[in-house]
């Protein structure tokens, strides 16, 4: 994805990430930080790219923390990225079990950039059962009903409001960025602590 974004905005050289201004879409960035100024923080992209990405006080933080497989309830509602599989099913890649107060966040089934042909499913968990030593979710949104297997190694992750303590050199970030008066913006980072790594 990132590829087809390089125009004509350089960072820190000819190879850096850059951002299409006509359209300034939100891209998805995953990676490390390396360097933390006032105002921006310095990103290695998991493609081994570097951006500098400006941010604000204001920008929102998360800390991504694990939790448990038992943890996924029915009623439970998760965003999960997985992949399709011949028969309609999804196996999980990761599993995000979003707080109360977050409920309904972008509710639906659609593409998704953590793998290629991965796909995003925002729903409620209207039924579970044990297989093995994992879960087979049913899963009910807007877009319909999808069936998921969630082995038991799938990592399994909430989210709680954080703050700029997360941000340091060494820590795993996911972060939405657009292009904003002609500077990479961080619109929103999702952060671990201790090296953790936000799955999704």
């Amino acid at each position: 994805m990132i590829k087809h974004l390089i125009a004509s905005l350089a960072l820190c050289s000819a190879s850096a990430l850059v951002f299409a201004q006509a359209s300034a879409p939100t891209v998805r960035l995953r990676g490390t930080i390396e360097k933390v100024e006032a105002g921006s923080i310095t990103l290695k992209e998991r493609s081994g790219e570097v951006v500098q990405l400006r941010m604000t006080p204001a920008t929102p933080v998360s800390e991504v923390l694990p939790i448990a497989l038992a943890d996924i309830k029915a009623g439970s509602f998760i965003g999960t990225a997985a992949m399709p599989q011949a028969d309609g099913s999804q196996v999980a890649l990761e599993v995000l079990v979003f707080p109360e107060a977050a409920r309904g966040t972008g509710e639906g089934h659609f593409p998704w950039d953590l793998q290629p042909q991965s796909t995003m499913t925002n729903a409620t968990v209207a039924d579970l059962v044990a297989t093995g030593d994992g879960r087979t979710l049913t899963l009910k949104c807007k877009d319909g009903e999808k069936k998921l297997l969630v082995p038991a190694n799938v990592p399994v992750v909430t989210f709680q409001p954080g703050d700029a303590s997360l941000l340091v050199p060494g820590a795993k970030v996911l972060v939405n960025a657009q292009l904003v008066n002609g500077q990479p913006t961080a619109q929103r980072i999702l952060a671990g602590r201790n090296g953790f790594t936000p799955p999704m």
